[in-house]
């Protein structure tokens, strides 16, 4: 239990964060699904299992449906602030999202657009991240 608890609280933001981009446009596609999904497993070194990414998913759309988009934005944006790193790495996630279906819809580049601000993470450095989420799924083939 400790160490569900422990996966969730390093991984609920990151999670969050590219739940926020699958839902910007109003659905959830399949794709987006198994990109947050090999994300998650990849990052854990598969430690997180399918039950603890659903649940982590089922919570992201359960707090987002309470709070509105907007203070769930803001939440997770105040909790990756702390660490800069890992707020890079929660946009780097959410461009892989946004990229998951091959076009980035309006309202996936605002997402983008207020992940980057509210983390601090100027134009030059967003460019050069999501230039190399680009890259990386070329070279997968996507």
């Amino acid at each position: 239990m400790a160490e569900t608890l422990r996966l969730l609280d390093e991984y609920g933001p990151l999670c969050d964060a590219m739940y926020m981009m699958m839902s910007a446009d109003g659905q959830v596609t399949n794709n987006e699904r198994e990109v947050l999904t090999g994300a998650l497993r990849n990052l854990s070194g598969d430690t997180l299992r399918t039950v603890h990414i659903e649940a982590m998913l089922e919570a992201a759309a359960k707090k987002t449906a309470e709070d509105g988009r907007e203070k769930r934005m803001q939440d997770i944006i105040e909790t990756l602030q702390e660490d800069a790193t890992r707020g890079e790495v929660a946009f780097v996630l959410a461009a892989a999202i946004a990229f998951a279906d091959n076009a980035i819809a309006d309202q996936e580049n605002e997402v983008l657009n207020q992940f980057a601000e509210g983390l601090g993470i100027d134009e030059e450095r967003a460019n050069e991240l999501l230039e190399s989420v680009e890259e990386d799924l070329r070279a997968m083939g996507g």
